[in-house]
């Protein structure tokens, strides 16, 4: 997941509550969990057993561990609390406060595209090379690392939302010439954080855009309605309950009598969105809800993770979360206070990361699991002849409880148990072979 994005947040929400910093507190426990969110996806799904080198498609030797993404999150954090030192002791520092946003976007745009071959140079092209897929997606086929980066960038709407109203800010509302020019002395909201321009919108639906033309790319591809059409369908929600709001925001501020037409309208599509979503997110993208769980209740036939409360617990944070805009609509409506909704929207941002980051767990152990049974993704096979040693070691391994499983009925390549995948090296794979794949991983940062 990009992460870094989530940075800009603090800015945009200090800048939209008029100084109120109960917003940067927010946005920096919001930075800090999101930062290293894959990092920590990356190391409990593999102890699990989920290979996401296999899943993505990645090259075993450039793909980046769980210590670089921390190393990386570490870094990012650091760029983000020198800046918010000194957006705060500006007038000790002498640096304006406009300037501290500007530097520090600035900072992490040239890390990204840096085009030296250091810190991280393969996977930072790679993260590049998939953004350009997921904007061009109606060209070109769709593989599953697309169209899972661009379900990360529909979790971080309120991100390019905030993003799109500190550009807008800094070009028409910010008052250079002083120095505290970065909070406004007004308590209006202003051009760039409404409707009225059409931007707003537009950004805000564009995620659920390119997710939307992606599933049509696919059914292109495959012929398959379902579940291709109908995802796309479970997108479009998005376009209606954008435009409704739009609607409803605009002629609320006119004092418009259709604005209360429009709320109802609204509340409607967000109802039918939230379920939607909802109901394919734990069927489709989990897999869970099986007729076949067995033992399993409520989940699959076989599972990854030790813990079946682990899935029984993303169930419930996912219906609260999904569903988290009721608690939004229901404070804004009831108050009169200007800066409720953007406290709100604060908040609400980092737990709309970290329920992607619990879905992150469940649709890649999902993946994961289909790969393996329907041979869908298979790379790096060896082809090197077996010992005596090997086939001895095979043999005990297959005198193992666990060793080897026969089933019967429809599906006979599943299993009630998922099976580890750490087992013991094979004598033919040396150590030597061992340390080359450690030590040509992608480049040292900052070497």
């Amino acid at each position: 997941m990009p992460c870094w994005l989530v940075l800009q947040v603090l800015f945009s929400s200090m800048i939209r509550t008029s100084g109120r910093w109960c917003g940067c507190i927010a946005a920096a426990s919001c930075s800090s969990s999101s930062s290293s969110c894959w990092a920590l996806t990356r190391t409990a799904g593999g102890r699990a057993g989920v290979n996401h080198v296999l899943i993505f498609e990645l090259n075993p030797r450039s793909n980046l561990s769980h210590q670089h993404l921390f190393e990386i999150a570490g870094f990012l954090g650091v760029l983000w609390c020198i800046s918010i030192l000194s957006c705060l002791y500006a007038d000790s520092t002498g640096l304006p406060m406009q300037a501290n946003p500007l530097i520090l976007y600035g900072l992490m745009l040239l890390f990204l595209i840096n085009p030296f071959k250091t810190a991280y140079y393969k996977s930072r092209f790679w993260l590049l090379k998939l953004l350009f897929r997921v904007f061009t997606a109606p060209f070109h086929r769709v593989e599953f690392a697309d169209f899972w980066l661009a379900d990360q960038l529909n979790s971080l709407v309120i991100v390019l939302m905030d993003l799109e109203y500190l550009v807008c800010f800094y070009s028409m509302e910010l008052q250079w010439t002083e120095v505290d020019g970065l909070l406004p002395h007004s308590t209006g909201d202003g051009k760039c954080h409404s409707y009225s321009y059409g931007l707003r919108a537009i950004i805000q639906c564009l995620p659920a855009w390119l997710r939307f033309v992606q599933c049509l790319r696919r059914y292109r591809d495959t012929k398959r309605a379902f579940p291709h059409l109908v995802n796309a369908g479970k997108y479009s929600t998005t376009f209606f309950v954008v435009a409704f709001a739009a609607l409803y925001s605009t002629h609320r501020d006119q004092d418009d009598a259709d604005a209360e037409a429009f709320f109802y309208l609204l509340i409607l599509f967000s109802t039918i969105s939230s379920l939607y979503t909802l109901i394919w997110d734990l069927k489709m993208d989990w897999g869970l809800f099986d007729r076949n769980a067995g033992e399993h209740t409520f989940l699959r036939e076989e599972i990854v993770y030790p813990q079946k409360a682990y899935y029984y617990c993303a169930i419930l944070e996912n219906v609260i979360l999904r569903f988290a805009w009721t608690l939004q609509t229901a404070l804004t409506t009831m108050t009169n206070n200007p800066s409720i909704p953007d406290i709100l929207a604060t908040v609400l941002a980092p737990l709309e990361v970290f329920r992607r980051f619990v879905w992150n767990f469940f649709r890649l152990e999902n993946e994961h699991l289909n790969n393996c049974g329907e041979f869908r993704a298979v790379r790096d096979i060896s082809v090197a002849p077996l010992n005596a040693d090997d086939q001895t070691l095979l043999e005990q391994m297959m005198d193992q409880e666990d060793g080897v499983r026969h089933r019967q009925g429809k599906k006979s390549w599943k299993r009630s148990y998922s099976l580890s995948l750490r087992r013991p090296l094979l004598s033919s794979q040396s150590k030597k072979d061992t340390k080359v794949l450690i030590e040509d991983t992608d480049d040292e940062a900052f070497s």
